[in-house]
């Protein structure tokens, strides 16, 4: 194991780990990664092609990870639901920043609670939002145009076959199975809402609409407490991508739709869509990439202990223009 402090990636070998690792390796080619996963030789695969990696297996179900006692690492990221906490846990004891992208707004009671509880331990990055938090950050670019931001909505298209690896879906799954109820804001008032009220259709860049619901995503007070917008809501359609109904691969699209007032007081408006034509997988990564490279103080102030969430941490203009390096386009709508 490398005598330099190591980014630990549990999950670094599923469909996010590994491709937030290869981003990282290359912005900063020198950062040791330890590739953790329960099959070796898989993580030992992905570890290979990255250079300057490890690989290990980890038992989420210790409370030390099953890790080696000598071993000393620069943070925790959690690329799967860490259902256990143990991997807060370990960060908290040995004082690493923890990243985390799976517990989503149901289930983020327990890792709040577990964070307030050592909040002097170090910093905590709850990433359980949509891209782990890059949708946010998109429409908080946009939204530096505006004085004033009386409403936001974020409609997203994802492909029913870019749900992500087994955890990705494994977490669809749970949250589905939690509450079909959708929150929003609401005159200011965050309200959730009747599965039956929470029904919509999402609208495609291509003119399309598929069905869709408003759905109870971090995202949701990220943006109204950021933007302090009154109206605020995410809404979510799964199925057939126009990148897909046109031949090619399953895409993503996010309408970000923006109204308020500019520094005139003029009525402002803006709505556009954030797309990626191979889906959800490489934004993903990067969003999760943007956390590490923060709390670990690759770019930016050192993180101070506590909760933090993507915008509270990452410039929005910073995030747009990574964006765009990774391939993805913004279209106004």
């Amino acid at each position: 194991m490398s005598t330099a402090p190591s980014v630990l990636i549990l999950g670094g070998s599923g469909q996010a780990g590994s491709d937030t690792a290869a981003l990282l390796r290359r912005w900063h080619p020198t950062l040791p990664l330890t590739i953790a996963g329960r099959d070796l030789d898989r993580a030992q695969r992905v570890a290979d092609d990255l250079g300057t990696a490890t690989a290990l297996t980890i038992d989420l179900r210790r409370h030390d990870l099953g890790l080696p006692t000598d071993a000393t690492f620069a943070a925790v990221v959690a690329t799967l639901w860490d259902d256990r906490l143990n991997g807060l846990g370990y960060a908290q004891d040995h004082g690493l920043p923890y990243l985390s992208i799976s517990s989503g707004l149901l289930d983020i009671g327990p890792e709040v609670v577990t964070g307030a509880r050592r909040a002097s331990a170090a910093p905590i990055l709850v990433a359980s939002h949509l891209l782990a938090g890059l949708a946010t950050l998109a429409a908080l670019a946009a939204a530096r145009e505006f004085d004033r931001i009386d409403s936001v909505r974020l409609a997203a298209i994802l492909d029913e076959t870019d749900t992500g690896g087994p955890a990705g879906i494994a977490d669809l799954e749970r949250w589905s199975a939690v509450t079909a109820a959708g929150l929003v804001r609401r005159d200011g008032v965050f309200t959730w809402l009747a599965a039956e009220d929470a029904q919509v259709d999402v609208p495609a860049a291509d003119g399309s609409l598929l069905a869709g619901q408003s759905v109870p995503v971090l995202d949701v007070p990220s943006l109204a407490l950021a933007t302090g917008a009154p109206e605020v809501r995410v809404d979510l359609a799964v199925g057939e991508s126009p990148g897909r109904r046109r031949g090619d691969a399953a895409s993503i699209e996010i309408r970000i739709e923006l109204d308020g007032a500019d520094a005139t007081g003029s009525p402002l408006r803006r709505h556009r869509y954030l797309v990626h034509p191979a889906g959800q997988r490489p934004l993903t990564a990067l969003g999760i990439a943007l956390g590490v490279e923060r709390l670990i103080g690759l770019r930016g102030d050192p993180v101070a202990p506590g909760t933090h969430t993507p915008e509270s941490l990452i410039d929005p203009g910073y995030a747009a223009g990574r964006m765009t390096e990774v391939g993805a386009v913004f279209v106004d709508a």
